[in-house]
């Protein structure tokens, strides 16, 4: 595995990470999920992204990936790098939402207790919430940090201007943001365009999710739509509606460069978001052992030349295909 320092801090992480967004949740077969923690840690994967709300039900990943730390991994804690987040829907009421300081606090608590962990590594701000004021968010995390339940902090989905100024808070603090988590693939480049620049600067490490577009970067959408896909099994995050001529063409496309490149589509996605140095990482979300393992070969190539750039460029710089 290969590692990357983030930011300006001392803490090094593996460039790919295992997050339990999809495919960990109590619906889901709990020994597939140990073995893809297993494996992924196996294989020099030490960072694992979690939010107190994946699932489903909300919570469920945070209680799948403690039972799993306490029956496999709890002798390996000091090795592993373990992340949470708070801020969308979770409970019932008003509290129960947003970033006000008695949500992050009180969902920070609760996912403790779910992993069955003493702290987190890092524990972001999962999204801006406009209806409560940056100051009394981050202010929230850098007590989580004094209070000793977070060694770090980070901030996830933030726009621009607002990424900003929780950064001069969080420095002010003597707590500098460790990571910004944003999305970003071949399909998306609005946190690459607006939202890298500023991290740099700011000294804060990148972390990218969803850097398959959902799957859309896989191929499996070329034909039809499997049975087992997010799909058809009717997921908000991936509609039929996403599945367009446009995004099918660019993907095939992009397939062709991969396969000259003697990667699979979504091997090349992955090996295109880390050839940008400044991102420290990017999550994998993965369905079996198998595609991990599949996902992990991507780092066997991760060099481009220019034509190879120049030609992907002319192909996802296209409005139609931004998902």
């Amino acid at each position: 595995m290969q590692y990357r320092r983030s930011g300006n801090s001392g803490i090094q992480l593996p460039v790919l990470s295992l997050g339990l967004w999809h495919n960990f949740g109590a619906d889901d077969p709990y020994d597939v999920a140990r073995d893809m923690v297993l494996t992924a840690f196996d294989r020099g994967i030490c960072h694992f992204d979690l939010a107190n709300n994946y699932g489903p039900p909300p919570g469920s990943a945070e209680l799948t990936f403690g039972r799993i730390m306490k029956e496999e991994l709890r002798s390996h804690r000091d090795e592993m790098f373990i992340s949470s987040k708070a801020g969308h829907d979770m409970w019932p009421g008003v509290y129960g939402t947003g970033s006000s300081r008695k949500n992050i606090i009180a969902s920070c608590n609760q996912s403790l207790q779910r992993t069955g962990l003493d702290y987190f590594d890092v524990f972001y701000s999962h999204r801006y919430d406009s209806s409560t004021p940056i100051e009394e968010t981050m202010q929230a995390l850098v007590d989580l940090v004094h209070q000793g339940k977070a060694l770090y902090v980070g901030i996830s989905k933030y726009p621009a201007e607002q990424q900003l100024e929780a950064y001069n808070y969080l420095l002010r603090e003597h707590v500098p943001c460790l990571l910004s988590q944003y999305r970003c693939s071949l399909f998306d480049l609005k946190a690459r365009r607006d939202n890298f620049a500023g991290a740099v600067g700011a000294g804060s490490g990148i972390i990218c999710f969803s850097p398959l577009a959902q799957g859309l970067l896989t191929g499996k959408y070329s034909d039809c739509i499997p049975a087992d896909s997010r799909v058809a099994k009717h997921s908000p995050f991936l509609t039929q509606s996403h599945i367009t001529p446009q995004r099918i063409e660019a993907a095939r496309k992009l397939g062709e460069i991969a396969k000259k490149r003697n990667q699979t589509l979504a091997q090349m996605a992955l090996a295109w978001i880390l050839a940008d140095e400044r991102v420290t990482s990017v999550i994998m979300g993965t369905s079996s052992v198998k595609q991990l393992e599949s996902n992990i070969e991507a780092l066997d190539n991760t060099v481009f030349s220019n034509e190879e750039l120049k030609t992907i460029d002319e192909i996802v710089n296209n409005p139609q295909i931004s998902f």
